[in-house]
């Protein structure tokens, strides 16, 4: 039996047409054992794994849209294109308070952002939303926004020993979250923080071996590349003071 996939539109430039109205049917896998049929000897030919997944495919322009209107449960995910003027920091500002939820720990790497998106970022760490805050920055855009945004960066979000700010030579866009429900989301895609113009696309899942996998690498990032040093507070400083008199 055909399975299709639905797919939502919005009022954008972007048309389900312009990708094609086509029913994909399931695959016959009987077909692959005539290749076996009448020898003994193994084939080079092995059957497609199919894989049963919990998805949607939708299209938006209107990044606080989706976000009311996306709903995600445990272990499913969302594929979706985005238009030029979809601003993907407004979708984590609006989808996190459009839920209610609270990030015990955010990261965010991104190739540039605006003015715009970093007071998104503020409104969530001012409010409660996220208790630990780390941004991924490139090296390209530290380079031209030294004099500018990155000095905003730094005095809009550096407070409450709650913010983190990276360089790297990184071309990802990604953004994980862990949040004290227990969810484990992970979005990646093409799109920065800020709208590019461009058509662009990115998945969103909860996926706790995804997550974690992320959060290693980039843990690594962050702390190689930190460029603000963090107090050493209570047990910690303890035990490096330990350590150091031990040496």
């Amino acid at each position: 039996m055909a399975r299709k996939k639905r797919i939502q539109a919005d009022k954008s430039d972007l048309h389900v047409s312009d990708f094609g109205n086509i029913e994909i049917p399931d695959l016959d896998l009987s077909l692959f054992d005539v290749l076996n049929d009448g020898y003994d000897e193994e084939t080079r030919y092995t059957k497609p794994k199919v894989y049963d997944l919990k998805s949607d495919y939708v299209l938006y322009d209107n990044a606080v849209k989706l976000a009311q209107e996306l709903r995600l449960g445990f272990g499913e995910r969302a594929d979706v294109f985005v238009s030029g003027n979809f601003i993907f920091g407004d979708f984590i500002e609006a989808y996190i308070v459009g839920n209610n939820a609270k990030c015990r720990k955010m990261t965010i790497s991104t190739l540039s952002l605006s003015q715009n998106n970093v007071d998104s970022l503020y409104n969530l760490l001012a409010n409660g939303y996220i208790d630990e805050l780390n941004l991924v920055v490139s090296v390209y855009f530290w380079g031209n926004e030294i004099r500018s945004l990155i000095p905003y960066i730094y005095r809009k979000l550096d407070f409450g020993n709650k913010f983190q700010l990276s360089v790297a030579s990184v071309h990802t866009k990604t953004a994980q979250c862990e949040t004290l429900g227990g969810r484990k989301i992970v979005i990646h895609g093409s799109a920065n923080l800020r709208s590019s113009g461009n058509i662009e696309q990115f998945t969103i899942e909860e996926n706790p071996e995804l997550y974690d996998f992320y959060d290693e690498h980039f843990s690594r990032i962050v702390e190689k590349y930190a460029t603000i040093r963090k107090p050493i507070r209570g047990t910690s400083l303890w035990s490096e003071l330990v350590k150091k008199s031990n040496d």
